[in-house]
């Protein structure tokens, strides 16, 4: 199915005819096919704006999509989207370019949201929550404007577990990104289709496609970032133990409320035992 070299979406021009880019493509759709069926984010007829940032997530988003959109085992509408936030030296006609070349339906937003975070944002505090909650107002308000039912965005497994353990180690509560929820206005729905794929198969994908990659300097800049030293916490764990990030991430996915201590999530105070019948042997007595 994925071998035909003459049967590709634009997005797969010039792509690598090695066995093992093969395997890495086809598991990169398994696993994005799988995602968007387990959470049940398709809707027939429905149209997504998918958020490019120009990072290698993202490419790798917007290209596994497309390729399930081409093969008809995805019926939704796509519209690309980047949101241009105003920051100083960046590339505005990378993106567009790439877009019109692969005739890829997109839309392009100007909004300076750097001035704003750069401004608010006290000095030695990270931009991130900031510059997201303004971004992703902007993002619902484009889909709104363009008939869209969601917003799509190129989170991966290793972004969700890594949320995990921010919230875990400073933030006192077992959450993490969902791969699927209801904005707060209740009006759109936000999907994450890489929540199964791992962060170091994206980045093998969009440097084996030669992607234009747009580094972010506004928040990758700034040193001693939570999320960066969780980030080699858990490298240093999947060095020890190969394979310790997929293990973590399938806990994810196989929670037990009772072997918790959440009582909102289970009746401890309910909790019975079945009284022992009349017939049973008594114990023998205490000496």
């Amino acid at each position: 199915m994925f071998d035909n070299a003459d049967d590709l979406h634009p997005l797969f021009e010039g792509a690598p005819s090695s066995t093992e880019f093969k395997k890495l493509r086809k598991r990169i759709v398994r696993e994005t096919r799988e995602a968007i069926e387990q959470y049940g984010m398709v809707e027939r007829g429905a149209k997504w704006l998918v958020c490019l940032s120009g990072g290698k997530d993202s490419y790798t988003l917007l290209a596994v999509l497309h390729e399930l959109q081409w093969r008809g085992l995805l019926p939704v509408e796509l519209l690309a989207c980047n949101l241009d936030q105003g920051q100083p030296g960046f590339p505005a006609t990378v993106l567009p370019e790439f877009l019109e070349r692969m005739g890829v339906p997109h839309r392009i937003e100007y909004q300076d949201t750097y001035s704003i975070v750069t401004d608010k944002v006290p000095a030695g505090r990270t931009y991130c929550a900031l510059c997201s909650r303004l971004r992703r107002g902007h993002l619902y308000r484009i889909a709104r404007e363009e008939g869209c039912s969601a917003v799509v965005l190129g989170h991966h497994r290793d972004d969700i577990l890594e949320t995990f353990f921010m919230n875990l180690f400073h933030g006192g509560r077992l959450a993490t990104m969902p791969p699927k929820l209801v904005n707060e206005e209740g009006d759109l729905f936000l999907y994450r289709p890489l929540a199964h794929v791992a962060e170091a198969d994206c980045e093998k994908f969009a440097k084996a496609m030669n992607y234009p990659i747009i580094p972010c300097d506004l928040c990758g800049s700034q040193d001693g970032l939570q999320r960066q030293q969780v980030k080699q916490i858990l490298d240093q764990w999947e060095k020890n133990s190969p394979g310790r990030r997929q293990v973590m991430f399938r806990a994810l996915m196989n929670a037990r409320p009772s072997h918790l201590l959440d009582p909102k999530l289970f009746d401890f105070v309910g909790l019975s035992v079945e009284p022992r019948g009349e017939s049973e042997e008594s114990p023998p007595a205490l000496r």
